[in-house]
């Protein structure tokens, strides 16, 4: 039976808190393979328990995507009244009550899809900023027919090449980030396949390559980097360091160029199919399936495969494309993250200077729009290649130790930089000695609760930031009721520390570096310590989570929500208008 993870659950009990104290469009970010199908399915069928008449529709832009999806949530609910709109897919399943389509089928079809409560859209981040795409005028037509109309966001990456974070600025579609977990947290939880990088010799040099849009002009990069030369040396740097590695994923500039990478890797007897968005879908289909199989070891893109593309598989990728989104570059080295029987990690060999160009892809922070173009800070272990941390004293890859420097950084255990992962993967417990709560008041900034912990010699803080509101308060939400289930979450730093004698004492954390001071990483509570007088479980488990049980139909509505409270406005226009069947 299909058993959410910890952090999925979190994702959906925060969808449900931020509706109790906001009116806005959230997103959920969780990194590629995290599983986003599992919790929007899990999400539409704890909904669908409590407000049976509600109507959801969930809404993104490749069939690949709108079929995994679909399958999902009748892997955890057959007996779910889901459908499927799309074109692509050869249905058009208009009356569901839980709809599953493509943007491109239905952003003209409003009408025909009806009056809907929630909608979800996958890969968020594909929306323009402009009211006048698709997805805008979509929604748009879509909120006329249902004023009250919710919309969720999921994506692995926030923000926007040409826009910025995606709930910032005067068009943003989403108001809030109400969940986000990064991806170092899911690769040192064991969820994710780590990744791990060497600085290949070959470069493409895209030193006279222009910008239109934020982007480099795509005729002009792959004119620069399509050379014959190139495309040897590349390859031959791939087979070097792949000879181990079972399944390879390149992304390229262009199609031409993909079609001569492709021809050069066959040259040396290594069976390689190529990829494009023109690519007819049975072909496709075809190809995929035999890579998946093993009968193809490599295949070469061009424009897809970024998203809806799921081979756990794939063991190394070679960035033969350089982009200034920092969206492609997480969502290429994304493709390497799913975990597969044998697979240790995966190998990203970044021939196009993006990691460089936009740094580990748990730390990304995407410039705005006209900024400068500075290049992260990174580093090369001059021993074995590895591609690590400026701040980084210690190759992980090699255990080469890097000079002294005269720099004001905490020491930190080696990183490599396509991922951060600033602590070593098997980080020490600190036992923890005393704990003490204090309000904290930032000039001009609302207080937060200062948590400091004692471990020895050393000491610990964090802020709680119950006075905030969006995602700062929902991560402070999750902290009280991980110490505190059962307990009203208080609404002020004054009313929390009238209850801290009640709050469960981790008797352990780990912690590891951020920037020149550390932040708190995982607690571990004493089993004999754990439940707070009048507790039976934590607030965001499922009762039958709570009960050890692995069933996950239900998603876990947190404990105190009243039945439609959160969706009370559209329950109550599905019913004047008798919804849908």
């Amino acid at each position: 039976m299909l058993k959410l993870r910890p952090y999925q659950q979190s994702a959906i009990a925060s969808i449900y808190s931020y509706f109790e104290l906001n009116k806005g469009n959230p997103l959920v970010v969780i990194p590629t393979a995290g599983g986003k199908s599992l919790v929007m399915a899990s999400f539409i069928d704890g909904v669908l328990k409590a407000w049976p008449d509600q109507r959801i529709l969930v809404v993104t832009h490749v069939r690949e995507l709108i079929a995994q999806n679909h399958a999902e949530m009748l892997g955890l609910w057959p007996e779910a009244p889901a459908g499927i709109y799309s074109a692509g897919l050869g249905r058009r399943d208009a009356d569901a009550r839980i709809l599953f389509a493509g943007i491109q089928s239905v952003h003209r079809r409003p009408a025909e899809i009806g009056h809907c409560d929630l909608v979800l859209i996958d890969e968020a981040h594909l929306i323009p900023g402009k009211q006048s795409t698709m997805y805008r005028r979509f929604l748009n037509q879509m909120q006329r027919i249902n004023p009250s109309l919710k919309v969720i966001g999921l994506t692995a990456t926030p923000f926007r090449l040409d826009s910025g974070m995606l709930h910032e600025g005067d068009n943003a579609l989403f108001s809030d980030i109400a969940y986000e977990v990064s991806v170092r947290d899911l690769i040192e939880d064991g969820y994710l396949s780590p990744l791990v990088s060497k600085q290949p010799r070959t470069k493409l040099d895209v030193s006279c390559v222009g910008t239109r849009g934020g982007e480099f002009i795509a005729r002009d990069l792959e004119k620069a980097v399509d050379k014959d030369a190139i495309t040897r040396a590349a390859v031959d740097e791939i087979m070097a360091y792949g000879k181990g590695r079972k399944s390879w994923l390149a992304f390229c500039s262009g199609v031409s160029h993909a079609t001569h990478v492709a021809e050069e890797f066959r040259r040396r007897g290594i069976r390689c199919a190529t990829i494009f968005g023109e690519t007819p879908k049975d072909e496709r289909d075809r190809i995929i399936a035999e890579f998946k199989a093993g009968k193809i070891r490599a295949l070469a893109s061009m424009g897809v495969l970024t998203t809806g593309f799921n081979a756990p598989a794939v063991d190394l990728i070679a960035m033969l494309r350089p982009t200034k989104s920092a969206g492609l570059y997480v969502q290429m080295a994304g493709r390497g993250t799913r975990l597969a029987p044998g697979k240790q990690d995966c190998l990203v060999l970044d021939f196009a200077g993006n990691v460089k160009r936009h740094g580990p892809i748990d730390l990304v922070k995407p410039k705005r729009p006209g900024s400068g173009e500075g290049d992260a800070p990174v580093k090369v272990c001059p021993d074995c290649d590895s591609i690590v941390a400026a701040a980084a004293l210690e190759c992980s890859d090699c255990g080469y130790i890097f000079p002294a420097r005269k720099v004001k950084v905490a020491p930190t255990a080696s990183t490599l930089a396509v991922l951060s992962s600033a602590k070593p993967q098997h980080s020490a417990w600190l036992p923890v000695s005393n704990i003490s709560y204090q309000r904290h008041d930032k000039p001009g900034g609302r207080p937060s609760l200062k948590v400091t912990y004692q471990c020895g010699l050393s000491r610990h803080s964090e802020w709680i930031c119950l006075e905030h509101q969006g995602f700062p308060r929902t991560k402070a939400e999750s902290w009280w009721r991980e110490r505190a289930p059962g307990i009203p979450i208080p609404a002020s730093v004054n009313a929390a520390l009238q209850l801290t004698s009640r709050l469960r004492r981790p008797s352990h954390i780990t912690v590891r570096p951020s920037g020149n001071y550390t932040e708190i990483n995982k607690v571990k509570f004493d089993t004999c310590n754990t439940q707070t007088p009048g507790s039976a479980r934590s607030a965001i488990a499922s009762p039958a989570a709570s009960a050890g049980s692995s069933r996950t139909i239900g998603s876990p509505i947190p404990a105190g929500t009243k039945a439609g409270s959160i969706f009370a406005a559209a329950s109550a226009r599905t019913s004047v208008t008798g919804g849908r069947a």
